[in-house]
Formats: C-alpha cells, sequence, structure tokens
C-alpha cells in the first residue's frame, strides 16, 4: 500500500480523496494555487505546496510544477481527481517514468480512448452501436456538410478532447451546421487546445445513461449498475441519480445489456482502475455508445451510495496492485441516490458564476443524506474555476423517498454571501414530470422555456 499520496486537483474532489486516503492510513500531500491557499483541502492535507498563480494554465495544468512537488515531498503516488490532467495519458506516462504509481487507468489504457473519435472506432470494433456519423475527424466544412447531408439533420458536431459540453453545437440545417462547426472548433481549442471536431447524429430528447466500471491489472473488469445523468443544461450535468427511472420502468432488460456492453468496450481498451462508459437511450429503447471518461466521474457518490462500494477507495486499491475484490454477481443494486450538484451562479440571471465569499454555510444533515464540498463560512469561492461548490446526495429505499429526502435536504442548505442554484434544485424536485421519472435530456430546456412564457405572460 502507498505511503504518501499527492492530490493533483482541488475543491471537493480532493477532499475527498483526502478523506479516502486518511481511512487507507495514507498521508497525503495536497497543491494549490495562490487562489486556493486557504481551500479546505489544503488545511485537511498532512503537506502542501503552492504551484502557481490563480490560472489553471499556471498551476493545476502544469505537469512540470505538479511532478517537482511530488519529487520533493517524496510522495508514491498521485491521484488527479476529475478534470485538469485527470485523462491526460502524457501526464500518466511521466508518472510512470518518474516511478510515481498514476491512480487512475494506464497509459495504454488512455491511448486506447485518447479521444472520442478513436473510442467510437474502438466500440465499433467490439460490436456495440454508435450514433451514424463521421468516421472520424472532420477537417474541412465541406465534409462536415456533406457528412450532416448523408445522415440527416439534425447533428450535433463533438470535439474530440474534453468535455463538460463544451465544443459541442447542435445544427438544424446547413446554415446552422456551418456556424456550429467553426464555433465548436474554436471553443475546443480555447478549452482543450485541440480543435479537431467530428459529427453524429443527434438523436431527440434522449435518457443519458452510463454505466460504471473497475477494472484490475489481471484483466477482470466488472461494472456496478447504471447512473442516469439526463437532466443536464447546455450539456452539463445538473442532476444525477441510480439507479435510472427509464431502466427501472420501462426498459428493465435493457440494464443487462447496456452493462455488459460497457464492460466489453473496457475489455477492448484493457481499461484498469475506474471510468465510466456513456451512452444515449432513445424512446424506443435503442442504446448507443457515446464515450469512456477515464476517471473518476463528478457523480460516483450515487453509485457508491446504492452499491456500498467505496469508488474513491477502490481506486487507490487497485492502482497499488490490488485486484478486484468483487465479481460481477457480488454487485447488487439497493434503493434509489440522487445528487444535485450547487453551483455558485445566479439561476435568476441566465446562471452567471457568482463568485465571493461565503458569509453563511449551514449544510443539510439527518438520515440519508450526504454532502460532498470543500465549502465553509468564511471561504470566498474564486472566479477562476469551476462553479460547482458541492454535490448533494440523498437516498432512500426507493425512488420517491430518495426524492422526497432531497427535497427537504434542499430546504435545509443555507449558503449566503453569494448565489446558488439550490431554489432552482428545489423546482425540479417538485416537477410533476421529474418526480414521475419522465424525462429526457431536453427537460431543463422544457423548464426554463415554461418558466420565461410565465414571465412573458405575467409581463404582458
Amino acid at each position: 500500500m502507498f505511503e504518501k499520496v499527492l492530490v493533483a486537483n482541488r475543491g471537493e474532489i480532493a477532499v475527498r480523496i483526502i478523506r479516502a486516503c486518511k481511512e487507507l492510513n495514507i498521508r497525503t500531500v495536497a497543491v494549490y494555487s495562490e487562489a486556493d491557499a486557504n481551500s479546505m483541502h489544503v488545511q485537511l492535507a498532512d503537506e502542501a505546496i503552492c504551484i502557481g498563480k490563480a490560472p489553471a494554465s499556471e498551476s493545476y495544468l502544469r505537469i512540470d510544477r505538479i511532478i517537482s512537488a511530488a519529487e520533493v515531498t517524496d510522495v508514491d503516488a498521485i491521484h488527479p481527481g476529475y478534470g485538469f490532467l485527470s485523462e491526460n495519458a502524457h501526464f500518466a506516462e511521466v508518472c510512470e517514468s518518474c516511478n510515481i504509481r498514476f491512480i487512475g487507468p494506464s497509459p495504454r489504457a488512455m491511448q486506447a480512448l485518447a479521444d472520442k473519435a478513436v473510442s467510437r472506432a474502438l466500440a465499433k470494433k467490439a460490436g456495440v452501436a454508435t450514433p451514424p456519423g463521421s468516421e472520424g475527424v472532420v477537417e474541412k466544412e465541406q465534409d462536415a456538410l456533406q457528412i450532416a447531408k448523408r445522415i440527416g439533420y439534425p447533428v450535433i458536431i463533438k470535439a474530440i478532447a474534453g468535455g463538460g459540453g463544451r465544443g459541442m453545437r447542435v445544427a438544424h440545417n446547413d446554415i446552422s451546421m456551418m456556424k456550429g462547426y467553426h464555433t465548436a472548433r474554436t471553443e475546443a481549442e480555447k478549452a482543450f487546445g485541440n480543435s479537431n471536431v467530428y459529427i453524429e447524429k443527434f438523436i431527440e430528447n434522449p435518457h443519458h445513461i452510463e454505466i460504471q466500471i473497475l477494472g484490475d491489472q489481471k484483466g477482470r473488469i466488472i461494472h456496478l449498475g447504471e447512473r442516469d445523468c439526463s437532466i443536464q443544461r447546455r450539456n452539463q450535468k445538473v442532476i444525477e441519480e441510480a439507479p435510472s427511472p427509464l431502466l427501472e420502468n420501462k426498459f428493465r432488460k435493457l440494464r443487462d445489456k447496456i452493462g455488459k456492453a460497457a464492460v466489453k468496450i473496457a475489455e477492448a481498451a484493457h481499461y484498469t482502475n475506474a471510468g465510466t462508459v456513456e451512452f444515449i437511450v432513445d424512446n424506443q429503447g435503442n442504446f448507443y455508445f457515446l464515450e469512456v471518461n477515464k476517471r473518476i466521474q463528478v457523480e460516483h457518490p450515487v453509485t457508491e451510495e446504492v452499491t456500498g462500494i467505496d469508488l474513491v477507495r477502490y481506486q487507490i486499491l487497485l492502482a497499488s496492485g490490488e485486484g478486484l475484490q468483487h465479481s460481477q454477481g457480488d454487485i447488487e443494486i439497493k434503493g434509489h441516490a440522487i445528487e444535485c450538484r450547487i453551483n455558485a451562479e445566479d439561476p435568476f440571471d441566465d446562471f452567471r458564476p457568482s463568485p465571493g465569499r461565503v458569509e453563511m454555510y449551514y449544510q443539510p444533515g439527518g438520515r440519508g443524506v450526504r454532502m460532498d464540498t470543500h465549502a465553509y463560512a468564511g471561504y470566498t469561492i474564486p472566479s477562476h474555476y469551476d462553479s460547482m461548490i458541492g454535490k448533494l446526495i440523498a437516498t432512500g429505499r426507493d425512488r420517491r423517498e430518495a426524492l422526497d429526502r432531497m427535497n427537504r435536504a434542499l430546504a435545509e442548505c443555507m449558503i449566503t454571501g453569494i448565489k446558488t442554484t439550490v431554489s432552482f434544485q428545489q423546482a425540479i424536485m417538485q416537477d410533476p414530470n421529474f418526480r414521475r421519472g419522465v424525462y429526457s435530456t431536453a427537460f431543463i430546456d422544457q423548464l426554463l422555456g415554461g418558466a420565461r412564457r410565465e414571465l412573458i405572460e405575467e409581463k404582458t
């Protein structure tokens, strides 16, 4: 087992990793930017090293500075969390060359799933369906138009690198295709340093279903069931739950098929450690592979709550060379779990980020309630990073109990000094369609559209 681990991240995921290490009696090293000097992960770690100025490009994305910090503090391993360098195969290789274990998939697995276009090809080879689209990168506008006409509008232009909804545009005709193609490329270049895009058929109003996988260094891979991540805004996940109400209520036979498809793709990539295989499911029960997230996910707590398995702890054990402690037959889903991402944003001003000082902070508690966060009273939320300040997770014997518990917990959540999305999350919890499990990735757009119409009617 490792003696000391460096956490190459910030915010709530850094806190989550440090807690898992402490429970395994592993010492921890935090790295931080100048803007994060007073962050919770810095206070909880055994050691902390400043690696640069506030912009991520000058701190959390600087491989040289992170490796220097690791060498100075003599760590055995680095946990990258999610975002930043977590899916950077070069970073994993540098760690390996410095005799530092990378807590995540091997560089070989990362390269096999190097980007979304390569992943699509691997999925096809494994016999898993993908949405109709381009064979690989689309380098010219004219080629993009021809592909769109061949597969039929609407289509979606996607960056082959990164995630979080950036570098993605939907096109319904030639004009929006040309505009979306260039906009997606520009956004992808700014966000990921890679302007390459590919094109696929846009499946309207689908469910976004993802499968949690775990793989050891002996080639054994299992899945831990699905999460439904369909409640999204601008392709950013807002609410996640496990199990999926769509599979529970409408397509029960699909659960086993999607789980096996995820394992097939992981096996084809010789995948190790934790990862997530993402799919979309249409209204007829057809499912299509989207991508593999080669890291721990923001929404991993809902899987932990319904399986009883600590995924971050498992990541550390697998990286240290231990084998899987579970077989596929051991995995049992019990109850229901829902996660709401609490962001420092103003839902009444087009979700404008709301950085600043947290004056009062009270997080909900009680039976079946969990809060993963790095915020506290007096903490100043920087403007340089993602606006998420925490994740509220509620569990219950069934979905209805989990929903009622989440609704109660959101009402207890008190954060002042900044704007948050708590009230917006409450509105979703109380929406009749959401409570019935009748929703798709278009849910929030439809909800906001209805709210805008009501405001217009009131004014007129």
